[in-house]
């Protein structure tokens, strides 16, 4: 009598079968953690069926104004009662609950989407356990329940500074965090910023970690939105809410002749903002809430100014235009370091906000004019890496939680 090999069995049926992913975003503010987990459906999606294999997906997001974005085939959308940083902590956007009940009906919505979708692959975004550790029970129950399915965090190259990055992870069970994920997928080239290193995540937890490079080569690109064939400069403030400095100093500055400026607001910047900049525009300046596409306006444009979100800075080294990074630098030190960073390496130039002044930008218009960048040197393929990385995981057998450690090991921090 033949004795199959259970494991291999269950590996070689999940590989005919449809592989089922869940994507999860916690969005307090700005899309930026819904956008980056779109763009990884798109590429998971899109290699794993060149590959033969079909995919479905739920991306879990707290922002309802992401639905707007277009969704690779055999995926959809879940969003949870959405949520605001408050003077007490995270509190519910629209809802009049209490936190806890707010944080309740999210944990319990997430956990349904566990158990009745029953992934074989979970990416977390950015926070292992969510908001006030609304994960944590159910990726409990799944790891128990389906010990096949695999489950990663993804973290953009840079958290914070340093000291801010610690006193998050200090407030976690670094051990439940271990026995939580399989991976940490760091989004970035350690060339550039290496996060463990720096000390923003632990060494006790450094075997986890693999950098893929930038998730910027290979992002779907839409037609743009209402071209008119004039040549253009753009300016982007992301989501918007706290966007107004900078399209306001845009909208004042120069225009170089025979150039017409876009400026995308972002749809969450306050209407009283809005009407600020629209004010302040020239009649060469054309200033809307929001575009069809950002990659297609920083494909065309002749030079993009923009705040060092980790997805806009993505998109624009995807392309050969100029930018300007001008970052944000309160609360968070995120986008100052990722600026500082990649203008070392001369993938695109940065002004602290400080120093951005309409006469600054109106010189470095002028200075790049014309002008192409190449962006090479650092790792962009991240969307490629990150479906191999996936590829590895899934080909584990059943319950087995066997840890990669043949890559570079980080010295602990």
């Amino acid at each position: 009598m033949t004795v199959k090999d259970s494991r291999a069995t269950t590996a070689g049926a999940q590989k005919r079968g449809t592989l089922r992913v869940v994507l999860y975003s916690h969005d307090s503010q700005g899309l930026g953690h819904t956008r980056r987990n779109l763009a990884l459906a798109h590429a998971l999606t899109g290699s794993f069926r060149r590959a033969g294999r079909t995919v479905s997906g739920v991306l879990v997001t707290g922002v309802a104004a992401a639905t707007r974005f277009e969704i690779p085939e055999g995926w959809d959308w879940v969003v949870v009662p959405g949520i605001a940083k408050g003077t007490g902590g995270y509190e519910a956007r629209y809802l009049n609950v209490q936190q806890t009940d707010i944080i309740k009906l999210r944990s319990s919505l997430i956990a349904a989407v566990f158990h009745d979708f029953r992934p074989h692959l979970v990416v977390v975004d950015r926070h292992p356990f969510g908001v006030e550790h609304e994960l944590a029970n159910g990726l409990e129950q799944l790891r128990r329940e389906h010990p096949s399915c695999r489950v990663v965090l993804g973290l953009r190259e840079v958290l914070d500074q340093p000291s801010a990055a610690r006193r998050e992870w200090t407030a976690l069970d670094l051990d439940q965090v271990d026995r939580t994920f399989d991976e940490f997928w760091v989004y970035g080239d350690p060339l550039v910023h290496d996060p463990v290193r720096s000390g923003e995540i632990p060494g006790s937890l450094a075997h986890l970690v693999r950098h893929t490079g930038y998730l910027s080569v290979g992002r779907p690109v839409r037609r743009r939105t209402g071209a008119t064939g004039v040549p253009f400069v753009v300016t982007m403030a992301g989501g918007g809410s706290d966007g107004l400095d900078v399209t306001l100093t845009a909208a004042r500055a120069r225009l170089p002749e025979g150039l017409e400026h876009l400026i995308v607001t972002g749809p969450q910047m306050p209407k009283g903002d809005r009407a600020q900049v629209e004010a302040a525009a020239g009649p060469r300046t054309h200033v809307v809430g929001s575009v069809r596409d950002a990659l297609a306006e920083i494909q065309s444009a002749a030079a993009v100014v923009a705040m060092g979100g980790y997805n806009t800075v993505c998109e624009i080294m995807s392309t050969t235009t100029p930018a300007l990074i001008v970052p944000r630098v309160h609360p968070r030190r995120e986008q100052l370091i990722r600026a500082r960073g990649l203008a070392r390496h001369r993938l695109l130039d940065f002004c602290h906000p400080d120093e951005f002044t309409p006469d600054t930008l109106s010189t470095w218009w002028a200075q790049v004019g014309g002008q192409e960048v190449a962006r090479d040197g650092v790792n962009l393929d991240g969307l490629a890496t990150t479906y191999e990385y996936a590829s590895e995981l899934l080909a584990q057998p059943d319950g087995s939680s066997e840890r990669r450690t043949d890559w570079t090991r980080h010295a602990a921090v």
